[in-house]
């Protein structure tokens, strides 16, 4: 742009000049863009008129534009030697720092021929050029509005203006202020109605700063424009997904893929199919989109985006290796790539290697300084490693007259990305009117964590529970060790050794039940939405009992965000030695249930949004040979997230299902819990500004 405006001022200064020496055809080179060409014909000029300044200025022109543009200063400068006031060769001299990218010192020069002339059309949009391609947007505004009211509605200005507004709307939105940016691309649209470029910078906008609704009507009208409809559908195909609505957004990207024969553009072309590929694999239909990618490969070897599409695929499906490789290989090819660095920073975290994952991110901020997505990523990594305390209240009641209070309260203190420190204290309260026993417990407990590898923790605590029911005081060991454990993708193992007290009513804290399990805890997903958990406790007592227990769950996903999932429940219990009279200690359990869960997690809410989650379960129990009995589950949770830092909720349950406590009974439960990280950000990065 800044190449081509000050032409015309220099083509009608000169050009009486060089009517004489027949240099019309070397005009006409320049004003076409054959720079080339140019370049050669004022060679030849000068070869024969080596004084000539027009064809000097020319021949320095065409060199500059031709992508020469050390050559054309120096062109230039040999001509300020011979002509230090020439208004006309300063301006051309002006102009080449700028083809150069020498843009600090083309700003100390305009403002010196500002100096000189402060009406001068060219030098007041040089300037405004300068100071736009220096990023100083809101003085390169004043600027361009010089020029226009030199030269009004210029047409050159015109378009510097549209480009500053762009700039200086880019730059709000990379310091995320929003509002502004806005204000700043609806501007632009007033001058450059329905301009397609600000019109897809202000949909990006919408959808950086999460107001979706704008983002996809910003995309209905550029669907409007012509030769627009195929971005238009990548866009709002997009803007789906971004909703959760994964189905409307395969369909509206299906739509412009279908219609890639009619597009032209090769850049448009190639932004559709990633698209619906991407489309496929939100949808998880995998075996098609690795279909497309294949074909990709093979049509556009060592594509960055062909790369990306791959490496998301294998995200998706939980091959993270495979993914890291895609992404190294992108980075070969591109080492500032955004999908590359920031890419492997996410798999890399999936993987457990979180010291990795901080250093790509950051890396990803080196080359895109204050980018909102490398930014959140760190603040999410931050929050799994902030210290936080948290607190639950609870009271419970049954039909048997069973009533209790409990408070506990822990603390979390990660001291790296492996290794965290634990804290717990519990008080709980239990009384029985019928029976006329109380008894009341207090449980501190100590623990620690550790990664021992990136896919192994061990997790450990040790404390002790003191004990007062019916006027009889004890302690007891309590302990839980286990390790976490992801064997393979897509698996979850935990196995351990918990040693706790039977604690439900007054009268099991009076007899002193200790409790000696062995667990394992398994859960397997897939990518087709099945689901499965299994829980196998083994639990000897030091009343010479001893239990096993089997939980096992079969489930559905339904829906992603909100999450939605429905399935089946089993659950198998027996016990060695059969006490009904002391706690429920059947020599076979078997119960069966239907469920159907909805949730959206306090990690998914975002600042001052709401959480929920909703259980509702009903099938049948078999207790020994007695006849069936009907059963129901019901189990809800609502909360607020007053800030990243802070939240709060209640939670309730009501069961008839039997336990290893009781049979025959309704179980209520309400209860409150509050959670703050009391740390803004991890303890390893508290140097860091």
């Amino acid at each position: 742009m800044l190449k081509k405006h000050l032409y015309l001022l220099v083509f009608l200064l000169i050009n009486s000049f060089c009517f004489s020496q027949n240099m019309q055809e070397g005009f006409t080179l320049l004003e076409t863009g054959k720079y080339p060409e140019a370049e050669v014909f004022f060679n030849n000029i000068l070869k024969e008129y080596p004084k000539n300044k027009t064809a000097k200025l020319c021949y320095g022109r065409a060199v500059g534009l031709a992508g020469n543009a050390p050559k054309a200063v120096t062109i230039f400068t040999e001509l300020l030697d011979v002509y230090p006031n020439d208004f006309e060769v300063k301006l051309n001299y002006a102009e080449s720092l700028l083809w150069g990218s020498n843009f600090a010192d083309a700003k100390v020069y305009y403002e010196k021929l500002l100096k000189e002339n402060n009406k001068s059309f060219a030098a007041l949009l040089g300037y405004a050029n300068t100071l736009s391609n220096l990023k100083i947007y809101d003085q390169a505004l004043i600027q361009v509005n010089n020029a226009l009211e030199v030269s009004p509605g210029n047409p050159n200005a015109m378009v510097s203006k549209k480009y500053i507004y762009l700039g200086y709307a880019y730059q709000k939105q990379q310091a995320q202020q929003y509002n502004e940016a806005e204000t700043l691309l609806k501007k632009n649209l007033e001058l450059f109605n329905n301009d397609k470029s600000t019109l897809l910078n202000l949909a990006n906008l919408y959808i950086i700063a999460g107001k979706f609704d704008e983002a996809e009507a910003t995309y209905q009208i550029i669907k409007t424009l012509p030769k627009s409809e195929t971005t238009a559908l990548n866009g709002i195909a997009l803007v789906k997904h971004l909703k959760g609505k994964e189905k409307d957004a395969l369909k509206t990207s299906k739509l412009a893929f279908n219609d890639i024969p009619n597009v032209k553009d090769t850049l448009i072309v190639n932004q559709t199919k990633e698209r619906y590929i991407q489309a496929l694999i939100w949808n998880k239909k995998f075996k098609e989109a690795n279909t497309l990618i294949n074909q990709l490969k093979t049509e556009k070897p060592n594509q960055t985006w062909v790369l990306s599409l791959s490496a998301t695929l294998n995200i998706y499906k939980s091959e993270f290796k495979n993914s890291i490789a895609d992404y190294n290989r992108i980075l070969e090819i591109d080492s500032s790539s955004f999908d590359g660095n920031l890419g492997k920073a996410n798999a890399l975290k999936a993987t457990g290697r979180y010291q990795d994952a901080y250093q790509w991110a950051n890396n990803t901020l080196t080359f895109y300084e204050k980018q909102k997505d490398a930014s959140n990523f760190i603040k999410n990594l931050d929050k799994n490693f902030t210290p936080f305390w948290e607190t639950k209240a609870s009271y419970s009641f049954d039909n048997g007259n069973n009533k209790a209070y409990a408070v506990n309260t822990s603390i979390e203190f990660p001291m790296s990305t492996k290794f965290k420190l634990k804290a717990a204290y519990g008080y709980r309260t239990t009384s029985n009117k019928v029976t006329d026993n109380e008894a009341n417990s207090n449980t501190f407990t100590f623990g620690l964590g550790y990664q021992l590898l990136p896919n192994i923790t061990f997790n450990g605590t040790v404390g002790v529970t003191a004990a007062n029911a019916n006027d009889k005081a004890y302690t007891q060991l309590e302990t839980d060790v286990s390790l976490h454990i992801k064997p393979m993708k897509l698996q979850v193992l935990d196995v351990g050794y918990k040693r706790e007290i039977q604690s439900f009513n007054a009268e099991l804290l009076d007899r002193q039940i200790v409790m000696n399990n062995i667990y394992a805890n398994y859960s397997l997903s897939t990518n087709v939405n099945i689901g499965w958990f299994t829980q196998y406790f083994y639990t000897w007592q030091n009343d010479d009992n001893a239990r096993n227990l089997l939980f096992t769950s079969l489930y559905y996903n339904i829906l992603s965000k909100p999450s939605l999932k429905a399935g089946l429940n089993y659950q198998y219990i027996t016990f060695k030695n059969q006490v009904p009279t002391i706690y429920f200690s059947p020599e076979m359990f078997n119960a069966a249930e239907i469920f159907v869960n909805l949730i959206k997690t306090d990690g998914i809410a975002k600042a001052k949004e709401w959480f929920y989650e909703l259980t509702a379960a009903t099938g049948i129990q078999f207790i020994e040979k007695d006849p069936k009995q009907s059963t129901y589950r019901v189990q809800a949770k609502l909360g607020y997230k007053f800030s990243e830092r802070c939240q709060l909720n209640l939670f309730g349950t009501r069961s008839n299902i039997a336990s290893a406590t009781a049979a025959g009974f309704t179980f209520n439960e309400i209860g409150l819990r509050f959670k703050w990280y009391f740390l803004e950000k991890p303890i390893f990065k508290k140097n860091e500004e």
